[in-house]
């Protein structure tokens, strides 16, 4: 197969992309072998394709494994075996050195010239890594205006040295270290974590496949690919990530759960809780970030309105019953019950927690990490809380009947207790305890508070543009008639400030408060769609008219609103 033959496959592949219309990759094709230049790089340099994209495409096409330049230090970079003269001439950088084999990044899949020059060159098997456009040329010009060599290192972080604990509270790494040849999956692993904080992720998925091997972080509640390390690294990727969390590293064929914590700086640490997953092609590892100061945020900053928030704060307020949260995993439900407790975590109140497992340490807080096989489930923890003199008792989860009879009971002889379920309304919450065999009697004098959330991801202030929607599409969507022509709509952009028009997330919540009235359809063991009606009828907005009320605040968009919330 020819190279021209190949280029006209990937403008092809541009077209069927839809990143390039025929037209234009026709004209792209024509003028990049004018100018002597790569289509990859015409198109980079002409502003026609964004890099990212085109190098994914690339890296599809031709089967080369694509890595993000931004995940290597400087340092790190062989430049010595390769002279700058034959860098600037192909176009190439060396990345690392595996024995005899050398990795070398370029943009252009086709450059087979530069791949046999640097091999006859260092006498080394080398081996073509695509990597982006404009980063590669950036990266060349810093390998050689700087006394130190390669790529900018992340600032004020020596990615070498960060201080790691494992959540084996024995043994600690005062410097992350090992051989010189699993430096360069040091630095990459430390990198990945560190921008995954930057970043505002909630969760890093590594995850190994047959021919390629990604890293994906979940921000702002969707995943996105940030790098395609060699496939031949997985093992080592793998290994080192169970190493920091205190794993069994022999171990590959059941799953394993750990901990890592990560001092960032003199005053600042974060806790990854870490998990691994025996898959068809090795361990998929996923590590949930586990930031204390999540949970100390304020009551205001998590999106309630203001008759929601009124309802929750004087619920906590009440010396007896339960407060229940509910919502699909990754809701923020936790932080909704970890901001309740910093309220009530003062020195005359005595509070513990049962859960599985410990997500935030809160001093002040007796927590309790839930482990069935040591015989210590969450029945198992409730019962003991209440021969500790408790005021108020948080378990993570009702789970059973065992644990949901136990809690109802304390929250009927003076205790204040806080739960969760995964439900997905207020009213589907009272059903499932219903469900689970709780007498509608002790459910109905028990719980005070029900509370439904998602998780909407946030206009960016700074791109976030005005969309005008027809009355009657409005009127479908669910928006109040007399509210039409007072608000305004806005839908995302995209800036250098935001992913996507969108940064940072808001709580849409459904919040009530279980009534009189309410009470009578629970002793009569009344339906969800009994206790929603009344629940209208009594003002409690649900999750879809909490929803529309953000995006009439120019808060999220419709659409958005419409992906987390069901009419």
């Amino acid at each position: 197969m020819n190279d021209q033959v190949v280029l006209s496959g990937l403008a092809r592949q541009l077209v069927i992309a839809e990143l390039l219309d025929e037209k234009s990759a026709q004209q792209a094709q024509q003028q990049a072998q004018r100018n002597k230049l790569s289509l990859v790089t015409y198109l980079v340099q002409n502003k026609l394709v964004k890099s990212r994209p085109l190098t994914e495409l690339a890296a599809d096409q031709f089967g080369i494994a694509y890595f993000d330049l931004g995940s290597i230090d400087r340092d790190s970079i062989p430049k010595d075996l390769v002279s700058e003269k034959l860098v600037r001439q192909h176009r190439v950088i060396p990345l690392w050195r595996r024995g005899n084999k050398l990795f070398v990044g370029l943009s252009d899949p086709t450059n087979h010239q530069a791949v046999t020059d640097v091999q006859f060159s260092t006498g080394l098997t080398t081996e073509a890594i695509l990597v982006e456009d404009d980063k590669l040329g950036d990266a060349i010009e810093k390998l050689f205006e700087s006394p130190t060599g390669g790529l900018d290192s992340l600032a004020d972080v020596d990615l070498e040295g960060l201080d790691i604990e494992s959540g084996d509270a024995e043994r600690k790494e005062e410097s992350i270290g090992g051989d010189a040849d699993d430096a360069p999956v040091v630095r990459f692993v430390n990198k990945m974590l560190l921008d995954a904080i930057r970043g505002g992720s909630s969760d890093l998925h590594f995850e190994p496949y047959e021919k390629i091997y990604r890293v994906r972080f979940r921000t702002d509640g969707m995943l996105h690919e940030v790098a395609k390390p060699p496939i031949q690294l997985a093992s080592r990727i793998s290994a080192r990530l169970k190493v920091m969390a205190g794993l069994d590293i022999s171990e590959r064929r059941k799953p394993q759960d750990g901990r890592i914590k990560m001092r960032v700086s003199k005053t600042k640490s974060i806790d990854f809780r870490v998990n691994t997953l025996p898959t068809l092609w090795g361990e998929k590892i996923v590590m949930r970030i586990l930031d204390s100061a999540s949970a100390q945020m304020g009551i205001d900053a998590l999106g309630y309105e203001d008759n929601q928030k009124q309802l929750y704060l004087e619920a906590l307020k009440q010396p007896q019953g339960m407060i229940l949260v509910t919502g699909p995993t990754g809701s923020g439900k936790t932080v909704s019950l970890y901001t309740g407790l910093n309220i009530l975590n003062t020195p005359d109140i005595n509070i513990s927690t049962a859960e599985d497992p410990v997500e935030i340490n809160l001093e002040g807080i007796n927590q309790v990490n839930v482990n069935p096989k040591q015989g210590m489930d969450f029945s198992t923890a409730l019962r003991a809380f209440l021969r500790q003199d408790p005021d108020v008792i948080m378990v993570g989860e009702i789970r059973d009947l065992e644990t949901a009879e136990i809690a109802i009971k304390a929250a009927q002889t003076g205790h204040m207790v806080m739960s969760t379920l995964h439900t997905n309304s207020a009213a589907e919450t009272l059903t499932r305890l219903l469900n689970m065999g709780v007498a509608s009697f002790n459910l109905a004098t028990s719980v005070n508070l029900i509370i439904a959330q998602r998780l909407a991801r946030k206009l960016c202030s700074a791109c976030k543009k005005e969309h005008e929607v027809p009355r009657e599409a409005l009127l479908h969507e669910g928006f109040p008639e007399d509210k039409i022509g007072t608000f305004k709509l806005y839908s995302p952009v995209g800036c250098e400030n935001c992913n996507g028009g969108y940064k940072g997330r808001v709580g849409i919540y459904e919040v009530v408060k279980i009534t009189p009235a309410l009470q009578r359809i629970i002793m009569e063991e009344g339906n969800s769609i009994q206790i929603a009606e009344q629940a209208r009828k009594e003002g409690f907005n649900d999750l879809r008219t909490s929803g529309l009320l953000k995006a009439m605040n120019g808060i999220t968009s419709l659409e958005e609103v419409n992906r987390v919330t069901k009419d």
